[in-house]
């Protein structure tokens, strides 16, 4: 989800593209050729119990280094030594082994013929704008199938922002929002159900609204500015985290902006809102609610949409002097999907790849691992 929970491209994908990812020492490994035998050496003592001989990963979210790129190898052990990589027992190991070590089980493991994924490994597809969607029909009673609302106090949900929506879900459920019976339906729901849903909603098209019956939209323009600050032009949102107002139902508006007066705690809405009286409200709600929307995702083709730029760096025949960049294809899921919470989450250091994948969900994350581990290892 290009925004959700985070939040933006995937693509120099899981394992590393880091402008700050170099060599074990600046001038790179020790000139003159490996010692292959010594390779295996250190590895059959040192690293076998969890890559393996062959350089298959020994358990589900330990990387496969059979066939690995050399110098990202060699950037990923620079990585672990630094401590911009946390692994405390693999620091400790690496940290006795010489550069020559280093060199010698590199080219070992990078020398190693690609592990192929069992076929019968391979699972289902997880496709989180489709699970979405099979989900979103217990919420069409009140909020439409589109996620269009026509009841008065309702809100809209088509093309909101999809981590607002996932954070509004949690403050119903923690009781920071007033529930509502049909909020009961919200427990059913898994985390990944509920950013999965949230990305469906997010990718549908607002529909345009008639002026209500109440307020007058051009006395309520003015008032906006400093909204837009935080919303938007016209209440067009671009950060996943602030809602879009523009096109939403106005007696919802009323509401939620009475509410901050009230029971919902945000700093800046509360001083600015505690300024207004009653017409100004209805005028900021009228205005807000004729405006038109636009999707905040596109929720269809995003898989696929971040798996192409992934490919720029990681695809096929793909091969980048400047950078040391992984091999993913074939990689071990569970280890892809880990890595690239990692950086999203800022838990290891990659300024590009923390910037890339900050944006996404889990949803979008396990779809573009479960692609990537299902390809042929190259």
């Amino acid at each position: 989800m290009k925004r959700l929970l985070l939040a933006m491209a995937l693509a120099a994908a899981l394992v590393a593209c880091s402008d700050r990812d170099g060599p074990p020492s600046a001038a790179g490994p020790e000139s003159g050729p490996a010692d292959l035998a010594a390779g295996k050496a250190l590895a059959e003592r040192e690293c076998k119990g969890c890559h393996g001989l062959d350089g298959k990963g020994a358990a589900p979210g330990i990387p496969h280094l059979a066939a690995q790129d050399a110098r990202y190898l060699h950037a990923s052990i620079q990585a672990y030594l630094e401590g911009r990589r946390v692994h405390a027992a693999l620091r400790d190991m690496i940290g006795g082994m010489s550069e020559s070590d280093v060199k010698n089980v590199v080219a070992y493991y990078s020398g190693l013929p690609a592990i192929t994924p069992a076929a019968e490994a391979a699972a289902p597809r997880f496709l989180p704008y489709e699970h979405g969607k099979a989900l979103a029909g217990d919420c069409a009673r009140c909020h439409g199938a589109d996620g269009n609302a026509t009841a008065a106090g309702m809100p809209s949900l088509a093309g909101q922002q999809p981590h607002y929506l996932v954070v509004a879900v949690n403050e119903y459920l923690t009781g920071v929002r007033t529930t509502d019976p049909m909020h009961g339906l919200l427990r059913r729901l898994s985390k990944l159900d509920v950013e999965s849903v949230a990305l469906y909603f997010a990718s549908q098209a607002p529909a345009a609204r008639a002026a209500p019956p109440f307020g007058d939209a051009a006395a309520g323009e003015p008032l906006t500015a400093v909204c837009g600050g935080c919303h938007g032009s016209h209440g067009v949102s671009t950060d996943a985290a602030t809602p879009n107002l523009a096109g939403q139902d106005a007696q919802y508006l009323v509401n939620a902006i009475q509410a901050y007066r009230k029971t919902r705690r945000h700093a800046g809405m509360e001083a600015y809102v505690s300024e207004l009286g009653r017409q100004d409200i209805e005028n900021i709600a009228a205005f807000y609610s004729v405006q038109q929307s636009r999707p905040a995702e596109k929720g269809e083709t995003l898989v696929q949409d971040l798996i192409e730029k992934c490919d720029r760096c990681h695809g096929p025949g793909i091969a980048n002097a400047a950078v040391a960049t992984p091999k993913i294809s074939g990689q071990d899921r569970d280890y892809l999907i880990m890595a690239l919470r990692a950086y999203r989450d800022n838990r290891r250091e990659s300024s590009t790849m923390h910037n890339m994948s900050l944006p996404y969900s889990d949803p979008v994350i396990e779809s573009v691992a479960s692609f990537y581990a299902d390809q042929p290892a190259r």
